[in-house]
């Protein structure tokens, strides 16, 4: 009897392990292997592009480089930990998060407001911006590549036209589109039922069971889509109007880019004003903001796990790639 009755509890756990992966798969896709363009990169391009990622002549006093805001070293996952980042000149802050560049390619439009819809138009911004890398104009960060290192020969020799500020943030948009992650979720949908432990599949269920899904799916879970900050309950911060800044619409007041979720768990501070320090608490303001549903702390804690196995794999460095 007690064979039979432990027989029947692991065809019920089965079941219920079937039963949750069937449902996960259908609103949730593993990452691609490559990126939309990648295809047309060489890897001199993303070479080149990746010592541009790092480069701080690219500023305007030589301090900073786009992994400075977004941090690819030391085994950071595509941001700096700040709630908003300082810029070159005399540390003056910018007014949003700085988010991650892991996976970014894959998002339909770059920039928290979308203003710009692809890697290469979205490299050329921070350089420009005074509140940022600073340079005063394209040719400035023409000049500045032209007179460093062997930059000069390397663009001639992949450029018809060399450098030019088009062609260095093609370059950095290569190197971009090498920069996908790699999960324990994924590993999961794709049939390692042993990647996820029982309290992160109860998470999962956990995730999907409170409505978290209705923005948080697809291969990004998130990325792919607008929503107002504050649906239910208006957010504290009221000052930043969002995609309207860009439209020029009414209906896009306080409307931003739902992020992805990948990698999450290695992203503190959170929002689009880096306005929430921990994970647990964004979690619960965003059931309450966007879904208005108070969560339990179990159910909390049991989501921020799932959202764990979001986290890229320890051994990946993409600073070395």
């Amino acid at each position: 009897m007690a064979v039979l009755v432990a027989t029947l509890a692991s065809g019920g756990l089965q079941a219920q392990e079937s039963g949750l992966h069937e449902r996960a798969k259908a609103i949730f896709d593993p990452l691609p292997d490559t990126m939309p363009g990648a295809e047309e990169d060489s890897r001199a391009q993303v070479e080149l592009g990746r010592d541009l990622y790092f480069e701080e002549a690219l500023s305007v006093n030589g301090t900073q480089s786009c992994n400075t805001c977004h941090r690819l070293d030391e085994g950071r996952a595509g941001d700096d930990g700040r709630a908003v980042s300082p810029g070159a000149v005399d540390g003056r802050e910018g007014s949003r998060n700085a988010p991650t560049v892991i996976n970014a390619g894959l998002h339909v439009d770059q920039f928290w407001d979308g203003r710009k819809d692809d890697l290469k138009a979205q490299a050329k911004g921070p350089v420009l911006n005074p509140k940022e890398m600073a340079l005063p104009s394209a040719e400035a960060a023409e000049r500045n590549i032209r007179d460093t290192g062997d930059y000069k020969a390397r663009f001639n020799k992949l450029y018809e036209q060399g450098v030019t500020f088009d062609n260095i943030a093609d370059a950095i948009a290569a190197y971009e589109r090498t920069l996908i992650s790699e999960d324990r979720f994924d590993a999961w949908l794709e049939g390692d039922r042993d990647a996820l432990t029982k309290k992160e599949k109860r998470g999962l269920k956990t995730f999907m069971d409170t409505g978290c899904t209705s923005c948080h799916s697809g291969a990004l879970l998130g990325g792919d889509s607008y929503q107002k900050m504050g649906i239910v309950e208006p957010y504290a911060d009221t000052d930043d109007k969002g995609r309207m800044e860009v439209t020029g619409k009414e209906s896009d007041k306080f409307v931003f880019k739902v992020p992805s979720l990948r990698n999450v768990a290695l992203t503190a501070p959170y929002f689009h004003d880096g306005g929430v320090a921990s994970l647990d608490q964004a979690v619960r303001k965003m059931a309450s903001l966007q879904l208005g549903r108070d969560l339990t702390d179990k159910q909390v804690r049991d989501i921020v796990a799932f959202l764990e196995t979001l986290n890229k794999n320890d051994d990946e460095n993409f600073a070395q790639r």
